[in-house]
């Protein structure tokens, strides 16, 4: 009998693993940006970007690819409608560059990300995630 109990642990451990890969690979959405862009001080070229979210804490990531720039902020609900599904990154237009304003994962959005004030009339472009 005590010999069975850890191997049903050890399964259990597997099965949990395993379910936590999947819901984290389904959770990835890939976005094409056509320009560079601004971040956390940091520019960003043009590319693939992954969007994600890690469903424990709320927690949105922007990530390229290759993993050589990622970055993670806090979303929380907005004015995104409860049963919206879109993945959205705004960029603010600053002659001619940008900076991303704010990413909205589902129903869940960050903060002004740019340092503006939410009032401020500015260009604006959108990127829908795929």
């Amino acid at each position: 009998m005590r010999s069975i109990l850890p191997k049903i642990f050890l399964a259990s451990a597997m099965v949990a693993t395993a379910a936590l890969a999947t819901n984290n690979a389904l959770a990835e959405t890939m976005v094409n940006v056509p320009f560079s862009f601004t971040v956390n001080g940091k520019v960003c070229p043009a590319g693939r970007y992954a969007v994600d979210r890690n469903p424990m804490s709320d927690a949105v990531m922007l990530r390229t690819d290759d993993w050589k720039r990622s970055f993670s902020w806090i979303a929380s609900p907005g004015y995104p409608a409860p049963s919206d599904s879109r993945i959205i990154l705004r960029f603010d237009r600053d002659g001619d560059s940008y900076k991303l304003q704010s990413v909205q994962y589902r129903n869940l959005i960050t903060s002004r990300l740019d340092g503006q004030k939410g009032n401020e009339e500015r260009p604006t472009r959108i990127v829908v995630g795929q």
